[in-house]
């Protein structure tokens, strides 16, 4: 395989397994029961663009995204369709398929990004984020001039969030995680469609 090869690979393999965070995985402590504008929030349908950038590589790919509750169908492919991956996923069961790769099965997003990447994220978090609110009670967080979340920083990643207008919800999500040499993974999320 082509080194170009090995790399697309490498990049699409990161951006499939980044969204299987759109996934929540289940606490063992005890919650709150969801309220019915907690459960609604987590039903939509997003269409758009995925960066990765690392200090190993750099790619993109275009998404769907459809989000049911706990259980989501997401479909990345590159250029012209071409390099297709769906990610299926519901508590206790995430999915991710390609012609290249095959079925990878894991219990949860984290794990199967871990498994496939090396990578420890808390990729859960993307529900909440792309809906511009935090996920965790520990997240600090930043507003612009309209009280919307501009920044949340919580559990090692920075998440910059970008609106069109007066819109409630980003178009664009730029998350950073710093790494110990002064690098970052950097992953640009522009959604098109919502």
């Amino acid at each position: 395989m082509h080194m170009t090869s090995k790399l697309g690979l490498s990049t699409l393999t990161c951006c499939a397994l980044f969204f299987t965070g759109c996934q929540p995985y289940i606490k063992q402590q005890p919650t709150a029961q969801p309220t019915p504008e907690e459960i609604a929030a987590n039903q939509f349908n997003l269409q758009g663009k995925i960066g990765v950038r690392t200090p190993q590589q750099t790619g993109s790919a275009f998404f769907t995204w459809a989000q049911d509750r706990d259980e989501f169908d997401i479909e990345l492919s590159g250029i012209l369709g071409v390099g297709k991956t769906q990610i299926t996923g519901k508590p206790g069961d995430v999915q991710l398929n390609s012609a290249k790769t095959g079925l990878i099965e894991a219990a949860t997003p984290e794990e199967l990004l871990e498994r496939a990447t090396g990578w420890q994220a808390p990729i859960t978090h993307l529900v909440d984020w792309v809906q511009a609110r935090p996920a965790t009670t520990q997240a600090k967080i930043q507003r612009d001039t309209a009280q919307r979340p501009s920044q949340i920083i919580e559990d090692g990643w920075s998440v910059d969030l970008s609106y069109n207008d007066a819109a409630n919800l980003p178009n664009k999500l730029i998350l950073k995680q710093a790494l110990e040499n002064g690098a970052e993974n950097r992953i640009t999320m522009v959604i098109q469609n919502r």
